[in-house]
């Protein structure tokens, strides 16, 4: 098992919790994802090490909050770079070699944020939108090469997600949140499954329903409603 982060006392830790539940040896490798050669970097070290990568999962990602224009863009090209250009480069980099071998994984993780526009959000929940088409094309296109893409869109979830958006919890984000494991366990096992894509919990998946077949104008209000909460904090 090969994990990948900036933060390495993070990674260190959690590399021991996966060793001693598990029983499984864990690779550590520090990385900054939000760099322009972050994809290309992490396959050359890999492949030269001899590594055969048969599920892949794109994990990390990040959202800011706040009205768009006064986000700096060098953080919002930061999200940017991670949450889609750095995930489709790890996918486009990995997946010839599931291909070759017919059998591979791979699981990216989108928002219920992708299936409507998201004041406060606009540029995260636009990203996740790329990552949603862009998993459920690919997908698609694999049928019948052994390979599956799955792309799981959860709701928000108890991680460090709002602290490093910049956002207050709002009453409704703290009515739907989900545990971390709950998530992971419904994304793993459509992944398993070769489901091209899933929304954990029930309300979760009424919202994302809502934001994809209501009135642009109506899911756009009702979004800056349930994300409105205290002034942005960048």
């Amino acid at each position: 098992m090969i994990i990948v982060a900036r933060r390495i006392e993070n990674l260190q830790s959690l590399a021991g919790e996966l060793r001693a539940a598990c029983n499984v040896e864990v690779q550590v490798v520090q990385a900054d994802l939000s760099l322009p050669s972050a994809a290309s970097d992490l396959y050359e070290l890999l492949t030269s090490q001899g590594a055969k990568v048969d599920i892949l999962i794109n994990n990390a990602g990040l959202g800011l909050y706040g009205e768009a224009w006064r986000i700096p863009w060098i953080k919002e090209h930061g999200m940017l770079q991670i949450d889609v250009v750095t995930l489709a480069g790890l996918t486009k980099l990995f997946l010839p070699q599931m291909l070759e071998r017919r059998f591979g994984y791979i699981l990216n993780v989108s928002s219920i944020a992708a299936y409507q526009p998201n004041p406060f959000y606009a540029s995260y929940a636009a990203a996740k939108t790329f990552v949603l088409n862009y998993s459920e094309a690919l997908n698609h296109e694999l049928r019948g090469s052994g390979v599956s893409v799955t792309v799981v869109s959860p709701g928000i979830t108890a991680t460090e997600f709002l602290k490093i958006a910049g956002q207050k919890a709002t009453p409704y984000q703290r009515l739907v949140m989900m545990q971390s494991a709950d998530v992971v366990r419904i994304g793993i096992d459509a992944m398993l499954r070769g489901k091209p894509s899933v929304v954990p919990g029930r309300i979760n998946a009424l919202t994302a329903w809502f934001g994809y077949f209501s009135p642009r104008a109506l899911s756009v209000r009702v979004a800056e409603l349930l994300m409105r909460s205290n002034e942005p904090q960048h």
